[in-house]
Parts: structure tokens; sequence; C-alpha cells
């Protein structure tokens, strides 16, 4: 079966038991922090998926990978994963909850790229200026990056505004090259 499908029906079960026991916040977050901590831990895949390690100590991985203290809800999902030997499909659930939660929510990614630190109110402007024209929830990261000299890049779902000086002087230079 292809893992895809797998990650994706287990996600949906869990998003719908979340649901009904309204902890899908509470989940989504959890699920952030297992991918967040597949990524970080290369290790954790291998670790995981190595067969000779007992279920038990696989278990105590995924919590502590899912963070401090996670939910009932999330605990039964981990083990209910680890009873079904889908652990190797862990990390494509994680990320299989997140899409499917902020499909649901209508949550949307959004990026700032600033060359110096911004204020936090203009942060909060610029998320609300997305939030407006998107009608959802925006979760906002804000980047630092002196590279693009001045100015900003916005970028939100398929959206990308490139208001940077290093862009800027990049078509003045091609258009002098011509």
């Amino acid at each position: 079966m292809d893992i895809g499908v797998i990650s994706v029906r287990y996600a949906r079960a869990l998003l719908k038991s979340a649901t009904d026991q309204q902890l899908e916040a509470t989940v989504y977050k959890e699920m952030m922090t297992v991918a967040k901590s597949y990524l970080e831990v290369p290790q954790l895949r291998q670790t995981i998926d190595n067969p000779m390690l007992s279920k038990d100590k696989k278990e105590v991985l995924l919590l502590t990978a899912a963070g401090p203290n996670p939910c009932a809800l999330t605990k039964s999902f981990i083990q209910l994963v680890l009873r079904e030997d889908r652990e190797n499909v862990m990390q494509f659930m994680a990320n299989s909850y997140i899409t499917l939660y902020r499909k649901q929510k209508n949550v949307i990614r959004g990026k700032l790229t600033t060359a110096a630190r911004v204020s936090p109110q203009t942060e909060q402007k610029m998320r609300q200026m997305v939030e407006s024209k998107t009608q959802g929830t925006v979760e906002f990261e804000t980047e630092v990056n002196p590279d693009i000299i001045g100015g900003f890049i916005l970028e939100y779902d398929t959206y990308r505004m490139d208001a940077s000086v290093k862009t800027k002087l990049n078509n003045i230079l091609h258009t002098l090259r011509r």
C-alpha cells in the first residue's frame, strides 16, 4: 500500500478524533513538534525504523518527539501506530495531519523576509493584510536576511511580493545590459 494513502488515512482519523474531543489545536502543535523532530534529528527516523528496537523504546522516543507532556490522544495515537506496525510512516502521518488541519481551519503560511529586524507592530500589520486578503488565519514567520539590502519579501500561499532593494538593483542592471 502507498505510504501517502496510509499516512493520510491515519491523519484523517486522528483529526476526526481530535475534532470530536476539541483537541485539534493541541494535537496540531504536537504533530508540528513531531515533524520538526524528524527534520532536526535525522537519527530519529533510522532509530524508529530499526526492527531490533522494542516497541516500548520506540513509544518513548515518539512521545519525546511530540514534546513535553503530550495529550492523551497523541499518546494513544502513537500506541496505535506502533501496534499496527506503521511507525515507519509516522513522519508522513504528522505532516499529513498538519496539512489536513490547515485546510480545515483555513490556516495559511506566510513569510516576511526583511534586511533588518522589524517591529512587532509592523509584523502585525503585514499579518493583518494577508489575513484580510486570504480570509484565513496566517501562521507568520519572519526572517532577517541582510543580503536583500533593504525593503522586504512577502510570501503566502502562491503569492510572492518582492519589494527588496536587491531585486530592484538587479532589474536595473538587467535593463542596462540589454
